[in-house]
């Protein structure tokens, strides 16, 4: 054959090849994004929500869940931040994982959100709530080969106490923006953060809260324009999930739990310490920490070497709410970790 036809010929050849591969590229594609949002549901479809029966020392009731996507080794349950919040806080999630394929499950914890409120304070307990999140995962059918669940603040207090009585079920752990320590969280604010607030305006808040005045204006007012703006989330304006989660709390169950407000903790959590016990926490193990966050991020790469499978995470721009503030480094570090323990 003439060199001057075989140019042509390889290169025809080059494109035949080059569109196969791209056609069964796409057709893989294609079936993963249908796999993705197949529907496990039967009968009426609801969108993914499932009310979930829990039994409680006070009764049964009924827990909000919702499910995103269908990924049979990746399934991420949801555990938000107050106490008392409610899932909506996590919705930027949905700009992210599902792309990802990755399979996520909203939960509003009994008292909140979208759940039932027995209106019964002696239900606001941390181990009831562990025995809470057992109750899910048996009825959502997750284990050791799927489940990972994700608590952020709060929920993460509840991630690791679940973690230490059940993590035989879990496939990984992932702890956002929370110390083992809650005294030591309660000295960072303390000792660190009310140190870098205008001395006059530290004394207007200090004074208010020795008188127990928790719901004078004032006192909101001073913590949002001087500490929530630089310590919970950092960006001109809440979004609007963040917004309509946090106008949902339920200030009962965060007052009891957590105490009157993000500056330091004075509720039921106040001496709630499990930093001896993180070396007890054999599953992989993501902690996600931020230079300006409410909580100490020198800590919280500490807690990543306490845990034998554990790795740190830090957001450099966020703050608690990292995963708005400094959104692709939280969101990065979250996918490479799920999809690294796949």
């Amino acid at each position: 054959m003439k060199k001057k036809y075989l140019f042509p010929i390889i290169l025809l050849v080059g494109l035949v090849m080059f569109n196969s591969c791209l056609n069964k590229s796409n057709k893989v594609a294609q079936e993963n994004t249908n796999s993705y949002f197949n529907s496990s549901e039967t009968g009426i479809q609801t969108g993914g929500v499932k009310m979930i029966a829990i039994e409680t020392p006070k009764g049964k009731f009924n827990v909000w869940t919702k499910r995103v996507g269908n990924n049979p080794t990746i399934k991420v349950l949801l555990l938000n931040g107050g106490p008392g919040c409610t899932h909506e806080y996590f919705e930027c999630l949905e700009s992210f994982l599902p792309k990802e394929g990755i399979e996520f499950i909203y939960y509003d914890q009994l008292a909140c959100g979208n759940s039932d409120n027995p209106k019964d304070t002696s239900l606001y307990d941390l181990d009831r709530y562990v025995e809470e999140v057992e109750q899910l995962r048996v009825a959502l059918h997750l284990d050791k080969t799927n489940f990972y669940l994700l608590g952020h603040s709060w929920g993460g207090i509840l991630a690791m106490q679940y973690a230490l009585k059940y993590q035989h079920n879990l496939k990984g752990l992932i702890i956002s923006n929370m110390m083992a320590d809650c005294p030591k969280y309660g000295k960072y604010a303390d000792e660190v953060l009310a140190k870098q607030m205008n001395p006059a305006v530290l004394d207007s808040i200090r004074t208010i809260e020795k008188k127990g005045d928790f719901k004078n204006p004032r006192y909101m007012q001073l913590l949002q324009a001087n500490y929530y703006s630089q310590h919970i989330c950092r960006l001109p304006q809440y979004p609007e999930p963040v917004n309509r989660s946090f106008t949902k709390m339920n200030n009962e169950l965060y007052t009891i739990m957590q105490g009157p407000s993000e500056f330091g903790i004075s509720g039921k959590l106040t001496n709630w310490d499990v930093s001896n016990e993180l070396k007890n926490i054999h599953v992989p193990t993501l902690v996600i920490g931020a230079t300006y966050d409410t909580m100490d991020p020198d800590y919280m790469k500490w807690m990543s070497t306490q845990i034998p499978k554990g790795q740190f995470l830090l957001c450099k721009n966020g703050s608690h709410m990292c995963m708005y503030d400094d959104q692709q480094t939280y969101m990065a570090g979250l996918i490479k970790f799920l999809k690294n323990t796949n």
